[in-house]
């Protein structure tokens, strides 16, 4: 593995992102990492046949993790900002962009950038 890789640094630093939310929110168990990692793998395969989508890793690996925990865990990472009503899921916006966010699509709100819920 080329650490020096544009590919590798974008898959890592996706990695290293979606962990410190799943931490931060604690639900970071040994099942939930095997889920990033399979969706890393996953958007390898999909940005080696897409080169030009290297800066959409992150948002993309983020979806990724929370559509394989709504089956298994449910909503993830509720909003922390909506106090009234049905607990509800951040969005990762833009879906297909670079520098993600955890917006609150029920409130138009930026929560954090991908990586940075506390």
């Amino acid at each position: 593995m080329d650490d020096a890789n544009p590919l590798e640094q974008a898959l890592h630093a996706a990695r290293a992102l979606v962990l410190a939310d799943l931490a931060a929110r604690d639900v970071a168990d040994a099942g939930v990492v095997s889920l990033v990692e399979d969706a890393v793998t996953h958007r390898r395969w999909w940005v080696e046949q897409w080169p030009e989508g290297v800066e959409y890793i992150a948002g993309l690996v983020a979806q990724d993790v929370q559509d394989a925990l709504l089956e298994r865990h449910g909503r993830w990472p509720l909003c922390p900002v909506c106090d009234a009503g049905d607990p509800h899921a951040l969005d990762v916006e833009p879906e297909l962009g670079p520098d993600p966010h955890w917006v609150c699509a029920k409130a138009g709100v930026v929560v954090a950038p991908v990586g940075g819920l506390s």
